[in-house]
């Protein structure tokens, strides 16, 4: 794809992938819009404040991108955050705020770029999934269900676009050394009903993710993903999290039971 004159908007791109993907697609020669409810100060990306969890907000941006530029040819749907905790102890109220945010900033978006492109005849569109939409982690019960379902949302959503020349796929990062550790909402109640493997569990999760990928190199392979000239339905950034995928597909589910329950759940 060339990337020439091509007007991207990354959600979430005030900061980690987010932020690194749009750099990654200015240095491209992309002229890049990023939404999210703080601005950032990157020079050359032009920043939108919006909330991708309102779908009027959201409207509002788009019609605003496409008054300046006359188009929007790829939108990533990064913005995203993460909750942890037992889900027996989990707010209803906490655990939809996921699933806005996550799952359905990921539709509001779609579904407001999607005449535009279909106007045109091309665009697409990349959901950023995670790992844990195919492994469903303990005590990261709803984050892992909100990437689940973004996954079947793009399935669903690249079919019913492909007769448009619209192309939907997503990306599933592993663990990405970012702001997102720190600004993960994290409840401990019931802690020492679960014999302290709530903490535990999270303390995994935190050292895996400060050790995991910079948020450089995900940005930088995010953006290579948007350049390509045909797209695949998915991508899984970094040789292990294949790894991990294609054990996914092979091994019984006892088994990786089994092992999710020795690597979160002790």
């Amino acid at each position: 794809m060339k990337t020439q004159n091509k007007v991207v908007l990354v959600t979430g791109g005030s900061n980690g992938i987010g932020e690194e993907t749009a750099k990654s697609l200015l240095s491209r020669g992309c002229r890049v819009y990023s939404l999210s409810r703080r601005p950032g100060n990157v020079p050359g990306i032009e920043y939108l404040s919006a909330d991708v969890s309102d779908p009027d907000a959201v409207e509002a941006a788009v019609s605003e991108i496409i008054s300046r530029e006359g188009k929007i040819d790829i939108l990533i749907n990064n913005a995203g955050f993460g909750i942890s905790g037992a889900m027996e102890f989990t707010e209803n109220s906490d655990a939809k705020r996921q699933l806005e945010v996550n799952l359905f900033g990921t539709v509001n978006c779609s579904k407001a770029v999607t005449a535009h492109m279909r106007e045109k005849g091309e665009g697409r569109i990349i959901n950023i999934s995670s790992v844990a939409g195919i492994f469903s982690i303990p005590f990261q019960g709803w984050y892992s269900i909100s990437k689940s379902a973004i996954l079947a949302f793009t399935e669903a959503y690249a079919n019913e676009l492909a007769p448009f020349g619209i192309s939907v796929c997503a990306i599933l990062p592993g663990d990405i050394k970012s702001g997102f550790t720190s600004a993960r909402n994290k409840c401990i109640i019931g802690d020492d009903i679960y014999g302290g493997r709530i903490s535990r569990s999270v303390a995994v999760m935190e050292k895996d993710e400060t050790g995991g990928m910079p948020a450089s190199v995900a940005g930088a392979f995010i953006a290579g993903v948007a350049m390509k000239r045909r797209l695949a339905p998915r991508y899984i950034i970094g040789l292990q999290y294949k790894a991990f995928g294609l054990l996914g597909r092979l091994l019984p589910y006892s088994l990786i039971r089994f092992i999710l329950k020795l690597m979160y759940a002790q």
